[in-house]
């Protein structure tokens, strides 16, 4: 018998954590959702501002981006404030830009118009996946701001090519786990963090060995799960936005 045959929390290899997606957690953003998997807890606000940055005036298109960052108790230890230090830190910066980047690659952008659209990301609650998640729920906030131009009579239609997820993979032991939560996280002999579009196609793939190598077939592997594991993210947003 796989060794993970059962996970420590009960799950199989192949088992999400329990995907719950509230919109409106936010009343005075323009669009918001809390997504929860499992014990981790993200936050995901919309904010709409009807300019765009300075560099891309009159260019006809809008802008989306994000920022991300995480309470100081999400963590077993308290964790200073990026502010705290002097700027934002180095692992923040990078989530915010891989959310901005999957965010963008669902949006048609010039259809928004000249008008951005800024996401915050706070995770209440960590405890493995918080940028996956961040990415999940960042959409559903998206796609509640953008629907509410429509209602408004600002745009005519929501300007979104696809719906867009994330989810992480690791490997351990040779055997691969879908959605890993921070103790697998932190003892993965490899994980990948993989962002997908409802249409299966890839948006971006983060992949890491945590020591020795890994075998290239793997990353195939690795992307059949987690196109598996997508469909029960689609599901989860479907339902929110409706």
């Amino acid at each position: 018998m796989s060794k993970f045959a059962i996970r420590h929390d009960g799950r199989t290899p192949e088992q999400l954590r329990e995907v719950r997606i509230t919109t409106g957690s936010q009343q005075a953003a323009e669009g918001s959702a809390l997504i929860e998997m499992g014990n981790t807890s993200v936050l995901c606000a919309a904010s709409v501002e009807e300019e765009v940055p300075r560099w891309m005036r009159g260019r006809g298109s809008g802008w989306v981006t994000a920022e991300y960052d995480m309470l100081p108790r999400a963590t077993s230890s308290r964790r200073r404030r990026d502010r705290d230090s002097g700027g934002t830190a180095s692992r923040s910066q990078e989530i915010q830009r891989l959310i901005g980047r999957s965010l963008r690659a669902a949006t048609d952008l010039p259809g928004m118009g000249e008008r951005a659209i800024y996401l915050d990301c706070d995770v209440l609650q960590a405890d493995g996946g918080t940028r996956t998640a961040a990415i999940t729920g960042a959409y559903v906030a998206l796609r509640e701001a953008l629907q509410g131009l429509v209602d408004g009579g600002a745009l005519e239609r929501v300007p979104l090519r696809c719906a867009v997820a994330a989810i992480s993979v690791g490997l351990h032991d040779g055997e691969l786990l879908l959605d890993l939560n921070y103790a697998e996280d932190s003892s993965a002999d490899a994980d990948f963090n993989i962002v997908m579009t409802d249409a299966g196609d890839l948006v971006e793939i983060q992949a890491t060995a945590e020591g020795d190598p890994f075998p290239r077939q793997r990353v195939g592997d690795a992307l059949a799960l987690a196109a598996r594991g997508m469909e029960t993210l689609f599901a989860a947003q479907r339902r929110a936005v409706r």
